[in-house]
C-alpha cells in the first residue's frame, strides 16, 4: 500500500470517526429529560401537561418527563422523604402558602429567571419560586339541585348539614390547605369551633382535588371545594351554567401556584429556560382552558368569554408563607381534633 493511499484511508477513517462522534454527542443532547414534579391534575388527559411538553420540546430538543402525585402539599411530603437524592429537576404546583417551608428544606435554588412580566394580585417575587397561575377558592355547586347556597363562609358552617360538600384533605392538598386557612382567615382562634359545625355537612375528605371534583360532578354532593374559575370549564368545554361559584361575603382565599428548580438538577440550564418558559405567552395560553386558572402573564389570545361571567371577590385573604409554616402543623392538628369529635 502506497504512502498516499494509506494517508487517504486513515484520513477517511478519521473523518467518519468525527462524524460518529458529532452524532453521538447530537443524540445525547437530543436525549436530555428534565422531570417534573407535579399534581396529578396537571398530567391527565385534559390536563395542561401534555400540551406543555408538545410546545416546550420543540424548543429545547429535550424530553420532558412529569412524575405525578395526588396533589400539591404532597410534592412536598415527597420531596422531604426523597431528599438530596429525588430525580426531581423542576417542582411544579406548590403554592404561596407552602414556600417559606419548602425553602427551609434547603433541596430548592434560585431562579435566576426574569419575572417582570409575572403579575398576580396583590403582587409576589420570590428569588427562588415563580407564580405560574392563580385562582380564589369557591365553594362551586350544583344549581340544579341546590337553590339557595351559602352566601358566606358563616353560611357553609352552620347551614342545613343535609346539604354536603366534599372537601380536600388540608395535610396532601393545596386547596385542603386553602380551605383551611380560608376557614383561620375569617374564624381565628374560633376556627376549631366552627370546623366542627361544619363536618356535619362533610361528606367526605378527598386526598386531592380530583377526587373531589369528580364526586361532585357524578352528583354525590352539591357543593365541592374548588375555585371561582370552576365553572368555566363547564361553560366552555360543556355549554352549561350548570355549575356556579357561591360568592362569600367575607371574601375569598387566593392560591398563587408556583414552580421552582431543584439544587440536585442535572440540567440547572434546561430547567431555568423551563422556568422562563412557563412565564411566558406560549404556556400561558395553555392554563386558562386546560388548568382552569387565571394567567400570570400575557396569552396569546384572549381568555374565553366564559372568564368575564365568573365571580370576583371583593376581598382577597392570603396568610403569608412564614406564618403558613409555623403554624401549618397546629392548625392541622385542631382541624383532625374537630373532624373526630361526634
Amino acid at each position: 500500500m502506497s504512502s498516499s493511499l494509506h494517508r487517504k484511508i486513515l484520513s477517511r477513517l478519521a473523518i467518519a470517526t468525527l462524524a460518529a462522534a458529532a452524532f453521538s454527542a447530537s443524540a445525547v443532547a437530543a436525549e436530555k429529560t428534565l422531570t417534573v414534579y407535579t399534581y396529578e391534575s396537571f398530567i391527565t388527559e385534559w390536563g395542561p401537561g401534555a400540551k406543555v411538553a408538545e410546545a416546550f420540546e420543540k424548543t429545547c430538543d429535550c424530553k420532558l418527563n412529569y412524575v405525578g402525585v395526588a396533589d400539591g402539599v404532597e410534592l412536598l411530603t415527597r420531596l422531604k422523604l426523597e431528599g438530596e437524592g429525588s430525580k426531581a429537576d423542576i417542582v411544579l404546583g406548590l403554592d404561596t402558602n407552602l414556600v417559606a417551608e419548602a425553602k427551609a428544606t434547603g433541596y430548592f435554588a434560585p431562579h435566576g429567571v426574569d419575572t417582570k412580566d409575572v403579575k398576580v394580585p396583590g403582587g409576589f417575587s420570590d428569588d427562588t419560586f415563580i407564580p405560574y397561575d392563580y385562582g380564589h377558592f369557591a365553594v362551586i355547586y350544583d344549581t340544579e339541585t341546590l337553590k339557595n347556597p351559602p352566601k358566606s363562609l358563616k353560611d357553609l358552617v352552620e347551614g342545613d348539614p343535609a346539604q354536603k360538600i366534599v372537601i380536600e384533605d388540608p395535610r396532601t392538598s393545596t386547596p385542603g390547605l386553602g380551605l383551611l386557612l380560608w376557614v383561620k382567615s375569617v374564624y381565628g382562634d374560633k376556627a376549631g369551633e366552627a370546623w366542627v359545625k361544619l363536618k356535619d355537612r362533610v361528606l367526605t375528605v378527598t386526598p386531592g382535588w380530583s377526587e373531589a371534583y369528580g364526586l361532585f360532578t357524578k352528583g354525590e354532593a352539591p357543593m365541592v371545594l374548588s375555585y371561582t374559575t370552576s365553572p368555566a370549564y363547564h361553560m366552555v368545554s360543556e355549554n352549561t351554567d350548570r355549575y356556579q361559584a357561591a360568592p362569600f361575603a367575607e371574601g375569598h382565599y387566593i392560591q398563587i401556584e408556583v414552580a421552582g428548580l431543584t439544587k440536585n438538577t442535572k440540567e440547572p440550564e434546561l430547567a431555568r429556560k423551563f422556568l422562563a418558559f412557563m412565564t411566558g405567552p406560549e404556556f400561558q395560553s395553555i392554563i386558562p382552558t386546560t388548568n382552569w386558572m387565571m394567567p400570570v402573564g400575557a396569552t396569546m389570545e384572549p381568555l374565553p368569554e366564559a372568564f368575564g361571567k365568573l365571580v370576583t371577590p371583593e376581598k382577597t385573604f392570603l396568610m403569608p408563607s412564614e406564618e403558613v409554616a409555623a403554624n401549618r402543623k397546629a392548625w392541622i392538628d385542631e382541624w383532625l381534633a374537630a373532624m373526630s369529635k361526634n
